[in-house]
């Protein structure tokens, strides 16, 4: 994990992910996209971008704590915040 990685960094990893994934236009998402709500996507599309996090970053994400993940933001967050401490 690099030191200075910053939320801007995260979020177009996620963003690239997710349109990649998803197959929605990479400027529809934002922070507060949510994934079941403006995505469309299921448990699987979130465990699978979890996986990406967890293989990029070094980051540990919990089954309790990857249902609490609902919006991009959350995941930004999460990734930072872990990086950060770990």
């Amino acid at each position: 994990m690099q030191a200075g990685m910053d939320r801007d960094q995260v979020m177009g990893v996620v963003k690239g992910h997710l349109a990649a994934e998803l197959e929605v236009d990479i400027d529809s998402i934002d922070s507060g996209t949510r994934f079941k709500e403006d995505l469309d996507a299921d448990s699987l599309d979130l465990y699978e971008l979890v996986m990406e996090m967890e293989d990029r970053y070094g980051v540990k994400v919990s089954e309790e704590e990857a249902a609490e993940l609902v919006s991009v933001g959350d995941v930004v967050e999460f990734v930072c915040s872990r990086a950060a401490s770990g």
